[in-house]
């Protein structure tokens, strides 16, 4: 048997530990948000219209990021790349890094597009990266697009981990380098204000929020090293409500990752400006929990029950969901301390 790499090991690390600290309850802050419903929605399920206007995706959930670059996670990623067939779902590829340079574990990294040769696949790299590198595995995954992520926090909890933080100019050339879109997403510990121009002006065609609520990479990078203690940083950062409402003015389109755990949460971050929620922990929770099937049932009940939600507000579409009533409690302080709004509250 071949002996496991470093990089290789940490990845099983990642997904283990992931299951570890999995919280049926978030704290995205999305719990916030209530909506001020009407009691005549003069509405219909079949008249709403739930494309969330990015690329060609027809419902605005994304099977995002979670794993690869292991024997154990290749089989994972089998598993999601059927069920997001099976679903007409997109979905992407843990960080594909690994794959670089170790050509033994790509296989579980390609195995996405084997399982899923029509649809929507996303590929997946750090924002260290070189152009070359990002080129190498859109190519790898036949990647439609590509997700660059930024980790600063992870990096720095990470025993192994980066230092150095630099990235605005290398992450402007994987864009202007890339054959296809590029999301730039963060990876649970949310985004600023100014940071949504900042990754505008790169050329980037989304921004995944990323915000804190969901997986916390500080909690699990903490968990694998023993000669420091970085539990000050498990709540780090901004919550996924939060940082959507630090979103605002931002021209591109919005993905809502972070703990993401219901339905009626998935479309208050909708409501909040997000154009598509990203689900990964909750998806990677059932999927170790139960089988395929039944991760596949319930990520199927899950997107229905969205769309009951949208019709119980009396909404079509995406727009007219942006418009109802809301108010917030919490959210309502942060946006006020920080100069910001929470997007049409109080209509």
């Amino acid at each position: 048997m071949t002996k496991q790499s470093v990089a290789s090991h940490r990845k099983d690390e990642h997904y283990f530990l992931a299951e570890k600290f999995y919280q049926e309850d978030s704290n995205s802050d999305l719990d916030d948000v209530r909506f001020i419903r009407s009691a005549l929605p003069e509405s219909s399920v079949a008249a709403v219209d739930m494309a969330p206007g990015i690329a060609d995706w027809q419902f605005p959930l994304l099977i995002n990021a979670m794993t690869g670059g292991s024997t154990t996670t290749g089989k994972i990623n089998a598993q999601l790349a059927r069920i997001a067939r099976n679903l007409h779902l997109p979905l992407a590829s843990g960080s594909a890094s690994v794959a670089l340079k170790e050509p033994a574990v790509r296989d579980s990294f390609t195995v996405i597009r084997q399982e899923n040769p029509d649809g929507f696949v996303l590929a997946n790299i750090g924002a260290d990266k070189t152009p070359a590198d990002a080129q190498f595995v859109i190519k790898l995954l036949g990647a439609n697009m590509l997700q660059v992520h930024l980790n600063a926090v992870q990096e720095m909890v990470m025993p192994e981990g980066a230092r150095e933080f630099d990235w605005r100019d290398n992450l402007a050339a994987i864009i202007a380098a890339s054959p296809v879109p590029v999301i730039v997403k963060e990876v649970g510990f949310g985004m600023r204000h100014d940071d949504f121009a900042a990754i505008e002006a790169t050329g980037a065609a989304a921004i995944d929020v990323g915000g804190r609520g969901g997986t916390n990479f500080a909690k699990i990078e903490n968990a694998r090293r023993h000669d420091a203690d970085y539990s000050d940083l498990f709540g780090f950062g901004q919550t996924t409500a939060e940082s959507l409402i630090e979103a605002q003015g931002c021209t591109l389109p919005l993905i809502a990752t972070g703990g993401i755990r219901t339905p009626l949460q998935a479309v208050a971050a909708l409501r909040l400006g997000a154009s598509a929620v990203g689900l990964a922990g909750l998806v990677l929770h059932w999927l170790t929990k139960t089988d395929e099937a039944t991760t596949q049932a319930r990520l199927q009940a899950f997107m229905k029950e969205m769309r009951d939600i949208v019709a119980l507000l009396g909404c079509t579409n995406l727009a007219q969901l942006r418009q109802v009533p809301i108010v917030t409690d919490h959210l309502a302080h942060y946006a006020a301390q920080r100069g910001l709004t929470v997007p049409n509250a109080g209509l």
